[in-house]
């Protein structure tokens, strides 16, 4: 099989590093032209010259209330279409809930919630022309968040409400409406837990993963490219009778349905 996604044009949100990026490269070595968003100029760019002249790199803070539109307006001048939506930007701060303020909660919900809700409606004309697809990267703190989790879990849940409602209303405009749910996955701030562990353990951090590993009862941390893979596999033809689907990619770490 050839490359699945030639002609196609993707707009790839928290591309700067982590899962994004790995997602904005995939997507391109399936035949996408890329979009690449993110606030971390020098890193955007960066990871936009790694892929080549079929990617373009805008930089721009989602939170503000017209930046959603611009990035879909921006996509469309370089590249003339939209085809996939990947909806990846944002982390919340993780802490006690009585030390958390209206700021971290407004924060939260500004990028993970409302900027990929904008971004969406903006796209929205064209992904309906293309017949085209949504994915969603939300997280299993959605289904099972944790006491240091509260603004996290309540993000990632309203957009696995969202996921459901958008995906009933976009049958009739032929767009696919899906979202991932990943667990740990290997990017910074995984690395700023394990190190975090490994101090509160006393032990390196290898030894910290171990147990970390353990104490889950999953099967290994995840890579940046198993999140990028099945996104590939959603946006791709293959992946054309999923609507609504809401993935869990975390090793087993989710014990509920």
């Amino acid at each position: 099989m050839g490359r699945t996604l030639e002609g196609k044009v993707a707009v790839v949100t928290g591309a700067s590093r982590g899962i994004g990026a790995e997602i904005a490269a995939e997507l391109a070595r399936e035949g996408a032209r890329v979009m690449l968003a993110a606030r971390s100029a020098d890193a955007l760019h960066e990871r936009a010259a790694a892929i080549g002249e079929q990617a373009a790199a805008h930089v721009t803070d989602l939170r503000e209330a017209a930046a959603p539109a611009a990035l879909a307006a921006a996509a469309m001048a370089r590249f003339g279409r939209i085809d996939i939506v990947v909806a990846n930007a944002g982390a919340t701060k993780r802490g006690d809930f009585l030390a958390l303020s209206d700021e971290d909660w407004q924060d939260g919900f500004a990028l993970k919630f409302f900027a990929h809700m904008r971004l969406i409606r903006a796209a929205w004309t064209q992904l309906k022309e293309a017949r085209g697809s949504v994915v969603i990267i939300s997280g299993i703190g959605g289904k099972t968040p944790g006491a240091e989790f509260t603004i996290g879990g309540s993000v990632n849940a309203a957009l696995l409400a969202f996921t459901k409602a958008l995906a009933d209303r976009a049958v009739p405009d032929g767009i696919r409406v899906n979202t991932i749910n990943p667990g740990d996955v290997r990017t910074d701030r995984l690395a700023r837990r394990v190190k975090a562990a490994a101090e509160r353990f006393g032990v390196d951090a290898a030894e910290a993963e171990r147990r970390m590993i353990a104490e889950d009862r999953v099967l290994r941390f995840g890579e940046p490219s198993d999140i990028a893979g099945l996104v590939s596999f959603i946006v791709g033809p293959r992946g054309g009778f999923l609507q609504g689907s809401i993935i869990d990619m975390d090793g087993g770490k989710n014990k509920t349905t």
